[in-house]
């Protein structure tokens, strides 16, 4: 079976981003609208990155659980399910989401386009649930003053933290990702003196340097979210982004995390907001507050581009699982190199005689 391609879950961090949350509106026709797009985007991000191709544009298409049950069916990412909410000394709120565009650029109007172009195409089919334009803060900090991501794996240890693998090897190439929108109490933040927002952070403020583990607390903000089974460091990549509205007073930042399995930005979650032990919970929660939260899984380029070819065959026909039709039922495949296609339904190359 060839390798299914990734989307760009990896990419380089950029100095813009847009992160767009929609919901499917009902009635069949707007669930024919998403998945036309699907195979639509791949050319669309040609068509604006071309405009500058040094510009680094890029997008994450994922889609939630509700919604991959609606558009796609069956058989479905083994580990996908609705965002859970947490409740410990502040709440992890669960929000709705069908559908992520993660946009990144080193330029905000290249992520425009593109996003005005989507949007363009998916009309009346979809309803933003959320919008974000995020922005790099001078040397990659957050609005409270620290350095963001500094412990991103790189390289093929962020392929490893992220990819899915022979673990659910129908969905090999694909990923998951969290996405939560925090907004910050700036003023009471810096109303702590330097030496006690350094400790709930786990590192100094002005040279990003860890604590050493003697003087950091073990409620501290990289503490909680480091997480060790076996022996074995479980990473994630974030792509956090600062944004704000200064007429509006608010200051925050967007957490995007993405990983192999949802399990590991999950029991971050749950050290963070329960305590690890219980009760010994991320202090930055007091000052920093969760108004999102939503779980998506990201296909790989490959699927996305075979949902097109399923196109001709409504929903409601479909039968349970994509083996059950019939060879005279199925729509025919596009065209493709003679190593054969991958169907979005088995991943596995179908014969076309």
């Amino acid at each position: 079976m060839p390798s299914a391609v990734p989307q760009s879950v990896v990419a380089q961090l950029t100095r813009a981003a847009i992160f767009l949350v929609v919901t499917v509106n009902p009635g069949e026709e707007n669930g024919d609208t998403v998945r036309a797009l699907c195979g639509d985007l791949a050319a669309l991000l040609r068509a604006v990155g071309f405009r500058d191709l040094e510009g680094r544009l890029s997008c994450v298409t994922a889609f939630g659980s509700d919604a991959w049950d609606r558009l796609f069916g069956t058989p479905k990412p083994k580990d996908l399910h609705p965002f859970r909410e947490i409740r410990g000394r502040h709440h992890a709120v669960a929000t709705p989401g069908d559908i992520l565009f993660h946009i990144r650029a080193t330029r905000m109007d290249l992520c425009f386009e593109l996003a005005t172009q989507i949007m363009s195409r998916l009309g009346g089919a979809v309803t933003v649930a959320d919008e974000v334009h995020g922005f790099s803060y001078f040397d990659d900090r957050d609005l409270i003053g620290f350095v963001d991501g500094t412990e991103n794996p790189l390289g093929q240890a962020a392929i490893d933290a992220t990819l899915i693998g022979e673990e659910d090897a129908a969905f090999a190439g694909g990923s998951y990702v969290i996405v939560q929108k925090y907004l910050h109490d700036v003023e009471g933040w810096n109303a702590l003196a330097i030496e006690e927002q350094e400790k709930i952070i786990g590192r100094t403020k002005l040279s990003d340097i860890e604590l050493d583990d003697a003087v950091k607390p073990t409620c501290a903000h990289n503490a909680l979210t480091t997480i060790v089974e076996n022996g074995e460091q479980l990473e994630i990549v974030r792509d956090n982004m600062p944004f704000g509205d200064v007429g509006k007073g608010e200051f925050g930042t967007y957490f995007i995390g993405y990983a192999r399995s949802p399990r590991r930005i999950e029991l971050m979650l749950e050290n963070m907001f329960v305590g690890r032990p219980p009760g010994n919970y991320d202090r930055l929660l007091d000052f920093s507050r969760a108004v999102t939260g939503t779980l998506f899984f990201v296909p790989s380029v490959t699927m996305l581009e075979d949902v097109a070819a399923r196109q001709a065959v409504p929903l409601a026909a479909r039968p349970a699982a994509a083996e059950a039709l019939k060879p005279e039922d199925e729509p025919k495949p596009k065209q493709r190199p003679a190593d054969g296609s991958l169907g979005i339904g088995s991943l596995k190359e179908r014969d076309s005689t």
